[in-house]
């Protein structure tokens, strides 16, 4: 499988591969459920590096970068199952079951679920339509199961509620702090304005007045500057950083890299060694 399957379109996703796949960058509109089915996944976002193995649920907050890495465990594959909890559908059991959140939440935005025999019965539960790439399940089913889903996770962690039906938009947040720690994810300047709480004309403006460049010359002086600091001092190959520096290509990586410094990266490295 080269990538997900989707059980219910747009919310519930399956995943299976038998060999290591990183996707880079991964923007999350929704709170996501991951059901660790074999294998392990690592999660990796400005605040917070996780694992997950086998057995595992991991709870990921909606409105953040990250990057996946799936790799099958010695002898074994690799098998997920996403589940999208879209906000209409949560909105939606705010007001048949009278839940809302009594409070703001602050804790972490990615958490790992206790393990329960319930949450284990309702892994059970997904497994076959999963593998049988949802062939069985209709919509209304789909839906039945994500809202038991959701019953479970509260009665394990009752506090998810401040966590799971919090509607509040984005806040305009610190856009200086925001971008030194995200400038690696290559994605469009529209999401990086959205993620920080504003329209794209205002992240335009304040970008301006926060650096005095625009977003996009700002971001790729960035990523070149921070190469050349890791291929100086880390001794790091080319190869190995310029898709988590947000390159698209190692060839668009080496032309951008010699036209700001006068060499290209393999060749700085060169240099390095010999000295």
């Amino acid at each position: 499988m080269t990538s997900p399957a989707e059980i219910l379109p747009g919310v519930i996703f399956y995943s299976y591969l038998s060999s290591e796949r990183k996707e880079k960058v991964c923007f999350w509109n929704h709170h996501t459920l991951i059901l660790q089915v074999s294998g392990r996944l690592i999660l990796e976002t400005s605040g917070q590096n996780m694992s997950t193995t086998g057995r595992e649920l991991l709870l990921v907050s909606k409105n953040q970068l990250g990057t996946l890495t799936k790799t099958p465990l010695p002898g074994g594959n690799y098998e997920t199952i996403v589940i999208s909890l879209q906000e209409d559908l949560l909105r939606k059991i705010v007001l048949e079951e009278k839940l809302e959140a009594d409070q703001k939440y602050i804790g972490p935005l990615n958490i790992l679920i206790p393990y329960n025999e319930f949450l284990q019965g309702y892994f059970q539960s997904i497994i076959p339509y999963a593998r049988s790439s949802g062939a069985a399940m209709t919509d209304e089913m789909g839906i039945l199961k994500i809202k038991e889903g959701i019953k479970l996770l509260l009665l394990a962690v009752p506090g998810l509620r401040n966590f799971l039906f919090n509607f509040a938009e984005p806040c305009k947040i610190d856009l200086e702090k925001f971008m030194l720690s995200n400038f690696h994810f290559n994605i469009p300047i529209e999401k990086f304005a959205q993620l920080t709480g504003r329209s794209l004309a205002a992240f335009k403006r304040d970008f301006m007045k926060t650096f005095g460049t625009p977003p996009r010359q700002w971001l790729q002086d960035k990523r070149l500057t921070e190469a050349k600091h890791l291929i100086e001092t880390k001794h790091q190959k080319p190869s190995a950083i310029y898709l988590d520096l947000g390159f698209e290509s190692l060839s668009h990586f080496s032309y951008s890299f010699k036209k700001k410094f006068g060499m290209a990266p393999t060749a700085l490295r060169s240099d390095l060694s010999t000295k």
